[in-house]
């Protein structure tokens, strides 16, 4: 900013006689969104173009001490419960901030649409506009505020929702609370989502459909637990098509699949299960094996245990491994690209499938568990086993009561259901960062023992439910603008 300054004093006092003519014309198209087409143009960077999975998969208990490996901030500082010290690609930081870009993005494409000339024809820019700015604000929420509880006040700190263009450098913002946030998130979402048309996008699955907003607000209202708008929501993402062909075939056309193709074909524009896909900048795809505090041998073990129907998860048989404890299943990929034509050098990036037709499946069983409706729950949970057990069979492996309550030792049937679709979750989700979210939901211990770097000693640490801790930190810089840290 001081240079741009500096040179903005010089070109006055050089070419003052021509100033007015100079001003009159934008230096390129980016700078007047004076039409559809450039506000839709804008709106491809309105989603956060960062990655979450390396620090929520950490924190996660879905990781270990594999007790060699990389030791990076982003991944060691999580898996410790401290606060990361990193500010690069896959901190907390970085996610921030790009949610922020993202929401800036929004806002100046939401502007554009109500201040135009004939607003009527920007119907379905505003629309996408708000769905996103809802849902970059609710991935804030999620990440760094306490869990919304559908009982409580939800009176603790939320993060600043943005809902203008910012036209200075420095402003100063309140973190409001929680019911706020989550106020203005559904405001948003009702209003953006009636606005969306599927025929304005070339690429569909890289935008706000109707299908991802459907897909988005199942997953609103579960974290609001108001179960019956999940389910309505849920069931329409695919409306009557239904979901039986566009989950993930893991145990039919998966299992052809080498490595290499099942990677290309994971985060895929044309795979059914894939709503909505964003891409990232980021490291996950190559530092999530070689981590040493990743999924190791023990955690591969706990993860794809034998499952409540019986059999064995189909996710096994394209297990890769480099080592004895270096364990992936080949889902997130990096594309790399160069900083020139010969250079060694460059950025990369993974496309991060952000809503999925496994995790609106998930979202409208758990609302039935949640209501008591054990029947339409059962028939949802055995749709999705049909899709992973290897040579299933619904007389050997549909789910039962019986199953249930021995399985997880339990005569009551509704935890023993939600039991065992958290399992199927962590299992669906693995070293995708998915866990994290649902044991802060469900504000689950989690405990993680081994050895710390930085204190040079070996730990065992317990992060108990309502610890603060389980809030990731804001960005120091934020002080400035007038945020209160998260306190630990």
């Amino acid at each position: 900013m001081r240079k741009l300054s500096i040179y903005a004093i010089a070109g006055v006092l050089m070419v003052a006689a021509g100033c007015s003519k100079f001003l009159g014309k934008a230096p390129d198209n980016r700078t007047t969104l004076d039409t559809p087409e450039k506000v839709s143009q804008l709106l491809a960077t309105a989603y956060p173009q960062a990655n979450y999975m390396a620090f929520t998969e950490s924190i996660s208990d879905n990781v270990t001490d594999k007790g060699a490996g990389g030791t990076d901030h982003t991944t060691m500082d999580p898996y410790f419960f401290k606060d990361v010290q990193d500010n690069q690609q896959d901190s907390p930081e970085y996610y921030w901030n790009a949610c922020y870009s993202a929401i800036a993005a929004a806002n100046h494409a939401y502007a554009a649409c109500v201040e135009a000339t004939e607003p009527q024809k920007y119907i379905h820019q505003k629309g996408e506009a708000l769905v996103a700015r809802a849902y970059a604000h609710f991935m804030l929420t999620t990440i760094f505020a306490k869990r919304y509880d559908a009982k409580g006040t939800n009176t603790s700190p939320g993060v600043p929702y943005v809902t203008e263009p910012e036209e200075v450098v420095v402003k100063q913002y309140d973190r409001k609370t929680v019911a706020y946030d989550y106020e203005m998130i559904e405001k948003d979402l009702q209003e953006g989502m009636p606005l969306l048309d599927d025929n304005a996008y070339a690429i569909p699955k890289y935008h706000f459909t109707k299908a991802a907003a459907h897909a988005f607000a199942a997953r609103f209202y579960l974290y609001k637990q108001q179960y019956d708008s999940v389910i309505k929501h849920a069931t329409a993402v695919f409306g009557t098509a239904g979901f039986a062909n566009n989950l993930r075939p893991w145990n039919t056309d998966y299992l052809q699949l080498n490595y290499n193709e099942l990677f290309a074909r994971y985060a895929k524009s044309t795979e059914n299960a894939n709503i909505l896909l964003v891409e990232t900048a980021s490291w996950w795809a190559r530092s999530f094996v070689s981590s040493r505090y990743g999924f190791s041998a023990a955690a591969k073990d706990d993860v794809f245990r034998t499952p409540v129907t019986s059999g064995t998860w189909s996710f096994t048989n394209q297990l890769y491994s480099s080592g004895e404890e270096n364990f992936m299943v080949p889902k997130i990929n990096e594309y790399f690209v160069r900083t020139s034509v010969n250079a060694n050098t460059g950025y990369g990036y993974v496309m991060v499938p952000i809503f999925t037709a496994e995790e609106a499946l998930f979202n409208r069983a758990e609302a039935y568990i949640l209501k008591n409706d054990i029947t339409s729950a059962d028939n949802d949970l055995n749709l999705y086993m049909s899709k992973r057990i290897n040579n299933y069979s619904p007389a050997s492996h549909s789910i039962t009561a019986n199953k249930i309550r021995n399985y997880y030792g339990t005569t009551n049937l509704q935890a023993g259901y939600l039991a065992a679709l958290m399992d199927f979750k962590r299992a669906e989700f693995v070293q995708e960062g998915m866990r994290w979210f649902d044991l802060a939901r469900y504000n689950v211990p989690v405990v993680h023992a081994g050895f710390d770097n930085t204190s040079n000693t070996n730990k065992v640490d317990t992060l108990k439910a309502d610890d603060n801790r389980r809030m990731f930190q804001i960005p120091q810089a934020t002080s400035i603008s007038g945020l209160e840290p998260n306190p630990r």
